[in-house]
């Protein structure tokens, strides 16, 4: 073969191999859109948990916020206890602030026991070699709900009344008792402490499906 015919092959492998490696590059950049999407959109998921858990979180420590322990009869505690007062007080609003805080936005629907969070990322996916990706939000939602950890006891404490006040509350006068987790717990109403601690003591928070 003469030098001639070798430099004609070449030349003609030459485009071949230049579209080639463009295909490549245009498919690593492709790839890397991709990657930036997924990122784009895990920040969402992470934002929209944390808003959702913000928000049920707000709702059971605000479980005690208008009330009168003191005015409260057994049916009432026995409802307290099963969530059924639970009111969504401050729930959307601690949303809005979580999700403000990870760049984004949130609509919020608090349908106690259950909270539900939609969150926008304001950044995008960013400029690429996929048209319209500058314009593509982070969207994701969760849903976070208001465990009940106690039951109300339904007969007095065994132990001496000295030291365990009677289960059913009155004006002024008695308490009431919780089995958390197998263990007894003695309000009195007169006296409870920190409510946000007793909101928590008698309700968990975790995110569901």
């Amino acid at each position: 073969m003469s030098l001639r015919g070798l430099r004609d092959d070449r030349g003609q492998a030459f485009p071949i191999y230049a579209v080639a490696v463009v295909g490549l590059l245009f498919a690593a950049l492709a790839f890397f859109v991709v990657g930036q999407a997924g990122v784009t959109r895990s920040n969402a998921q992470g934002a929209a948990d944390a808003a959702a858990l913000a928000a049920a979180g707000e709702a059971r420590d605000n479980a005690f916020l208008g009330l009168d322990l003191l005015s409260l009869k057994p049916t009432d505690w026995a409802k307290l206890v099963d969530g059924d007062l639970l009111a969504g007080d401050g729930a959307c609003e601690k949303a809005d602030e979580f999700a403000a805080l990870n760049d984004a936005t949130a609509e919020c629907v608090a349908a106690i026991p259950v909270v539900t969070v939609t969150v926008t990322t304001n950044g995008t996916v960013g400029q690429s070699v996929v048209p319209g990706t500058e314009g593509i939000h982070g969207k994701a939602a969760a849903k976070a709900a208001i465990k009940p950890r106690c039951s109300l006891r339904s007969a007095p404490d065994p132990t001496p009344p000295a030291q365990t006040p009677s289960p059913s509350p009155s004006p002024g006068a008695g308490g009431v008792t919780f089995v958390c987790d197998g263990k007894s717990l003695a309000l009195d109403p007169a006296k409870p402490g920190p409510l946000t601690k007793l909101a928590r003591v008698l309700f968990t928070v975790r995110l569901v499906d």
